[in-house]
């Protein structure tokens, strides 16, 4: 596979010195970034960023303990063999499960401002997941996909520009301008951690089709690229006025077969059969009318996936808000739609039921896509629309949720699931870069349900073999699910849920693992997700954290934490404690020597911060965004402003034998800063 770096720019100093085999740790160079130490005395009490959504610090009355409580102590039989359990699901392949879906309005904050200058906390995030399941799944797109347009340039070097939407909507995202540089940003992030991308091609015009975002993203983001969305929405196409009132799914057929008769004649477009739909959200269409229209035998040598983005049953046509969330914030935003309160809606998350009822309505689809060969994917997901809850959608209760909907999901033959990542002004985020104007002092801040995709692509590993199981432990209890993976068709771990909120420890659970016909191993090692309250924003996996609001580079903080639990053989039983609140990942066997994972061994970070002058600054403090924009000055390629010009770079980017040259400058450069 071949990754490209544009020719007409600087390439990325980050990129460079990753293709030195030798070395462990990437370096780049940041503009005036305050050390991680000084972060939190640059938040001022009651700054105005404080009130965005991404950032507000509403905490929630954790529900009170259920009547009747669930049982604290409880048998819980596995099977050893995948041969002996019935209705365990397909394999899963690749990615750790969760992906994420980045608005394509956001990809300068998410991604980088171009391919030159990457977010480093981004990639350090990736790596992460990475580490885990072999690779991380990414979808740039959502609705301002639909309008976007490709142009020469934009101002400052940036790669994305946002315009006014062109129609009202209730999500009121902007139409948006990219440059070929967008490719490029994506493949230069494949060449650091394994990121496969989804891409969309816009819909708005089915009649001029603009497939310059295709014929580029196949020529060089190649390989990495796994497919392209074919519509976003169209079930909202006719609400929204960009269709005829009568646009129906037979509408819908016929523009994606003239899109395929298109591409069919464009020899830019070599790949024609990575396309992906329907995508539908919560119009007036089900999944199984766009399947009666005969979409997948007409058009499976032309699909990767079939996709879905539908809401729960329950709220289907009370409210026709997008994808597949439990719930709205859509009064609030909006003032469309019934008034919701994010204390009274807690308790609904923190229960199987919710994952459970989520899914049920797709079980069909999913069968219907296994007998087709295809992939079977929720596109965009999270919390609740219109940004999320605050209080709730950034709680541990909400990672809690979405791991248990994610294992859910896997249980019921979904490939793979995308988490969706907005800006600022949503509370539901994985991950949130910082505004611009405050990223020379303020670092990124993790989102719960980051700690519930990081869990996932750790239970799933690296093996491709992965099959789940609801084992509906505990008398079928809501708030204490548990979940069985098999990996090569033997037993690999055991997930256990306690979505009870109880800090006096009277509701703490212990769960005795037994394998009917086998005998448990002499000891298991146990990962936990703690938090001491439901409603509570820190988190940490097996000990470690990312770090509180402002702070987060993307690499985990403290002492990797693995608790070893000696078994019973004479018995037969594992007896594993789960708090009350908490979640418990059991290593049955350890195929891939993935439970002493902490911290990714790939990390990127940066040895220096320039203003006017120099000064060096340990790795281990400095802090690891991007940080300034690098707007009227050139790129500094050492720590020595201006000693390695925007033009030297140039020369060695176009010249095959200058590059590794200059690297090598560059590391000595950056050695000696922290030496």
């Amino acid at each position: 596979m071949l990754h490209y770096f544009r020719l007409d720019r600087p390439p990325p100093l980050l990129g460079l010195l990753c293709l030195l085999p030798t070395f462990a740790r990437a370096q780049i160079t940041v503009y005036k970034q305050i050390p991680l130490g000084q972060t939190a005395t640059a938040i001022a009490a009651g700054a105005a960023q404080t009130t965005l959504p991404a950032y507000d610090a509403t905490v929630l009355i954790p529900p009170a303990i259920p009547i009747p409580p669930p049982a604290t102590a409880y048998t819980l039989p596995v099977q050893r063999d995948a041969a002996a359990v019935q209705g365990l699901s397909i394999p899963h392949v690749g990615g750790g499960f969760f992906g994420f879906s980045v608005e394509m309005s956001v990809i300068n904050q998410v991604l980088g401002k171009n391919s030159s200058l990457l977010q480093v906390p981004f990639l350090n995030l990736m790596a992460n997941i990475q580490e885990r399941a072999g690779s991380v799944l990414v979808r740039l797109g959502g609705n301002t996909q639909e309008y976007a347009v490709m142009v020469d340039t934009l101002p400052d070097g940036h790669t994305i520009a946002k315009q006014r939407a062109t129609i009202q909507q209730t999500t009121e995202t902007p139409a948006v301008e990219y440059t070929v540089d967008l490719f490029y940003m994506a493949s230069n992030i494949s060449s650091f951690v394994n990121v496969n991308w989804f891409i969309g091609i816009p819909f708005n015009d089915s009649t001029n089709w603009r497939l310059a975002i295709a014929e580029n993203a196949q020529t060089i983001i190649g390989d990495n690229l796994l497919g392209m969305q074919a519509g976003n929405e169209p079930d909202y196409y006719a609400s929204h006025g960009i269709r005829a009132v009568t646009y129906g799914p037979y509408d819908y057929f016929g523009e994606f077969s003239n899109l395929i008769t298109t591409i069919s004649q464009n020899s830019l477009i070599p790949r024609k059969n990575i396309l992906i739909g329907p995508s539908l959200a919560s119009g007036d269409w089900m999944p199984e009318q766009v399947w009666d229209t005969g979409f997948i035998p007409a058009f499976k040598d032309s699909l990767y996936a079939l996709t879905i983005l539908l809401a729960n049953p329950t709220v289907i046509y009370s409210l026709r808000y997008i994808c597949s969330y439990p719930n709205n914030n859509c009064f609030a935003v909006f003032g469309v739609g019934a008034p919701q309160d994010p204390q009274e809606n807690f308790k609904d998350y923190l229960t199987h039921a919710a994952g459970v009822n989520m899914v049920r309505m797709y079980l069909n689809s999913t069968a219907i896509a296994q007998a087709a060969g295809k992939p079977f994917i929720m596109f965009e997901t999270n919390s609740a629309t219109c940004g999320g809850f605050p209080g709730l959608s950034d709680s541990f209760g909400a990672a809690l949720w979405a791991l248990d909907y994610g294992l859910q999901m896997a249980y019921s033959n979904f490939s793979n699931a995308l988490l969706h990542v907005g800006g600022q002004n949503v509370y539901y985020n994985p991950f949130t870069a910082p505004l611009t104007n405050q990223s020379t002092f303020n670092q990124w801040t993790i989102g719960a349900v980051y700690y519930s995709a990081l869990v996932m692509a750790e239970a799933f590993s690296t093996t491709n073999t992965s099959r789940t199981m609801d084992l509906w432990g505990n008398a079928a209890n809501l708030y204490t699910p548990s979940y069985a993976i098999y990996e090569n068709d033997v037993l690999s771990k055991v997930a256990l849920f306690n979505y009870v909120d109880d800090r006096t420890g009277a509701s703490d659970i212990n769960v005795a693992i037994t394998i009917p016909g086998s005998t448990v191993p002499a000891s298991v090692k146990v990962k936990y997700l703690e938090s001491e309250s439901v409603s509570f924003k820190n988190i940490t996996w097996a000990g470690q954290t990312f770090g509180g609001p402002y702070e987060v580079d993307g690499r985990l903080r403290g002492d990797l934490s693995i608790v070893t639990v000696a078994c019973d053989q004479a018995a037969n039983t594992c007896n594993v404690p789960v708090a009350a609140p908490g979640f418990a990942l059991v290593f049955m066997q350890d195929i891939t020597g993935i439970s002493s994972v902490g911290q990714a061994s790939l990390t990127f970070s940066t040895t220096v911060r320039t203003s006017g002058g120099t000064a060096t600054v340990d790795p281990v403090v400095l802090a690891t965004s991007n940080g300034h924009s690098g707007k009227d000055r050139a790129l500094v390629g050492s720590t020595s402003k201006g000693s390695i010009p925007d033009s030297a770079c140039r020369v060695a980017a176009s010249r095959n034998g200058r590059g590794l040259i200059l690297v090598a400058v560059l590391w000595a450069a950056a050695a000696g800063a922290i030496m």
